[in-house]
């Protein structure tokens, strides 16, 4: 038997759109599909505005530009995280302070936020690792109390909330990403929020390039031209279809999820109880989008080892970007004991829409016998 790590998921649709778009005369971007995608977003999630981007990687570099990131300026980031996160703001010339993880779950942990804050910081970047929202309460706090950007990386966290509240509305920009390993894909592709109105404008016109194209073909001025800075963020119409044909299927997608994550926690749980590994923590303010399965272990490359002879595909996650050969000079020396227990233990194991229950069942059983 062999079972890759993930398997991207197709509901059926996805050729029927891309056939769609072909035939419709406009490929490029910011089309009919574009407008479908972002009318979905805002109706379902009630995000005030959304662009669509190539990738979360492209959507985290707007959201740097908005918020103005200059040299000098300080963002404070969790350390256990996706190069992407840090470097949007390095390419602005910012300094990066990395957070450490909370003890139960690998998100920031809010309460080390305070002490890191400096009148040259400027932004705060959070990410809902897994999809499970981190303790927004205190850090919305903080953000208000010190007149702060607070920008949400919510790549895994389609279909997520805190409180009820969807995950994505809290900050003055959130990012998603549809990569082929997310709930809802499109190969690549991402999705800016812009929830602080005063940023709208500047968005659409970054988006497009730093013109405004999009406004000329609103009708709303005769003609258009480089106004600000900008790139080419905005995917073509192809990706947006596909996107579309996912989002339809959205509720059908997460309920297949919810089954294959429910069963892990259940058969794993005697793993857990004799004390072998442990299994995610999901705090009661915050949902579980079942985006990843991971489980904590002290024996995580013999796990693997023994998996992979099996011929299933587990992979550990995030290297702590404090102590990356690219960063470890730039760090200030703070030990992120969290950060890099998480780094080394973590194991995310295969989870998929296609992963079939034998399949499931030949996973655990495998686990099972290691720990026997």
């Amino acid at each position: 038997m062999d079972i890759p790590f993930n398997k991207p998921y197709t509901t059926g649709k996805e050729a029927e759109y891309l056939t769609l778009a072909t035939e419709s005369g406009h490929i490029s971007g910011n089309g009919a599909y574009t407008q479908k995608c972002h009318d979905f977003f805002q109706k379902r999630y009630k995000f005030h505005n959304n662009l669509l981007t190539t990738s979360c990687t492209d959507a985290l570099e707007m959201a740097a530009i908005l918020s103005n990131t200059q040299p000098g300026d300080e963002v404070i980031c969790p350390s256990f995280a996706f190069v992407s996160t840090a470097n949007a703001f390095v390419l602005r010339g910012a300094k990066v302070v990395f957070a450490d993880s909370m003890p139960g779950n690998p998100n920031i942990d809010a309460s080390t936020i305070e002490s890191l804050i400096t009148d040259r910081t400027k932004v705060v970047v959070i990410i809902h690792y897994g999809g499970v929202a981190c303790e927004m309460s205190s850090i919305l706090k903080l953000i208000e109390k010190y007149n702060l950007i607070l920008i949400e990386d919510a790549a895994q966290s389609i279909d997520s909330f805190y409180k009820g509240k969807p995950l994505g509305t809290f900050g003055h920009f959130a990012t998603f990403s549809f990569h082929e390993t997310k709930n809802i894909i499109s190969g690549e592709g991402g999705l800016l929020v812009v929830n602080d109105k005063s940023y709208v404008d500047r968005a659409e016109i970054i988006w497009e390039k730093g013109t405004n194209r999009a406004a000329f073909f609103r009708g709303e001025i005769d003609k258009y031209g480089w106004v600000d800075v900008g790139s080419s963020f905005l995917p073509s119409e192809l990706t947006a279809s596909f996107l579309y044909a996912q989002l339809e299927a959205l509720d059908e997608i997460q309920n297949i999820r919810y089954r294959i994550w429910n069963n892990y926690f259940e058969k794993l749980s005697v793993l857990q109880n004799e004390g072998n590994i442990q299994l995610p923590l999901i705090p009661e303010y915050a949902s579980n989008n079942a985006h990843m399965f991971y489980l904590l272990c002290h024996e995580r490359d013999r796990l693997i080892a023994h998996l992979r002879k099996r011929g299933i595909h587990a992979v550990f996650h995030y290297l702590p970007l404090h102590n990356s050969p690219y960063y470890k000079d730039k760090h200030d020396g703070r030990i992120l004991g969290n950060s890099v227990r998480f780094s080394e233990t973590l194991l995310r194991l295969p989870f998929y829409n296609d992963l079939r229950l034998e399949e499931q069942e030949y996973i655990i059983k495998s686990l099972l016998e290691f720990y026997r």
